[in-house]
């Protein structure tokens, strides 16, 4: 995971440059203290301050409220996409799908994403922030794999994409991010892009013919 922080802006555009240095043990507090089970509504920027060992003043001179500060956290935690190969859809499938699963392995961005999920929507502001930052991007990324199975033959082309997106991801996002400790085994993103697949390929595809 990229170190807390990276990629946030190093100045404000007024006053004296911003600590990249500074930024990066704030954000590193939030997603902490969020680890160890504080919820959003315990997390007040005074006590953020207080958490990382700076005045008050030094983190809103960096965000001016708490959601804004919440969108650099999530920033913090996501990595970029891997690679597709573009040769298999089921691959590149599994792939995407490997992403959402490793997250919900990883103990700081599970936590995070479980805190956050339940309460983010309840902002408009925040979630349309989120959505922009985070969920679009992914989300994109699927959809051109499926809309590339479809003019390749490999999946059905009557079937709307957004809900092909939420039959393929829904499963392991439910796992991830729903239900604590629930079981993202091995093999689990093979086995839901195969199960999803049997059932949105065209009927004469090969791969729909069973012994």
């Amino acid at each position: 995971m990229a170190a807390a922080g990276a990629g946030l802006p190093a100045t404000t555009g007024r006053g004296r440059p911003r600590s990249a240095a500074a930024d990066s043990s704030i954000v590193e507090t939030v997603l902490r203290l969020l680890e160890e089970g504080t919820t959003l509504g315990e997390l007040s920027m005074e006590r953020i301050a207080r958490s990382a060992g700076v005045g008050k003043a030094t983190v809103y001179r960096r965000w001016a409220n708490k959601d804004a500060l919440l969108i650099d956290v999530m920033r913090a935690i996501d990595e970029p996409l891997p690679p597709l190969a573009g040769t298999s859809v089921r691959e590149d499938l599994v792939v995407l799908l490997e992403v959402i699963r490793h997250r919900g392995l990883a103990k700081r961005s599970s936590a995070v994403m479980r805190n956050v999920i339940g309460v983010i929507q309840s902002s408009p502001q925040l979630w349309r922030q989120y959505h922009d930052t985070v969920i679009r991007t992914r989300r994109e990324a699927m959809y051109a794999v499926l809309r590339r199975g479809m003019r390749t033959g490999e999946i059905r082309d009557d079937i709307d994409v957004r809900l092909l997106v939420d039959l393929f991801a829904g499963p392991m996002l439910s796992r991830a991010l729903l239900y604590e400790r629930a079981p993202l085994e091995d093999g689990l993103s093979e086995q839901i892009v195969d199960a999803v697949l049997e059932g949105v390929r065209p009927s004469g595809h090969p791969a729909s013919r069973r012994p």
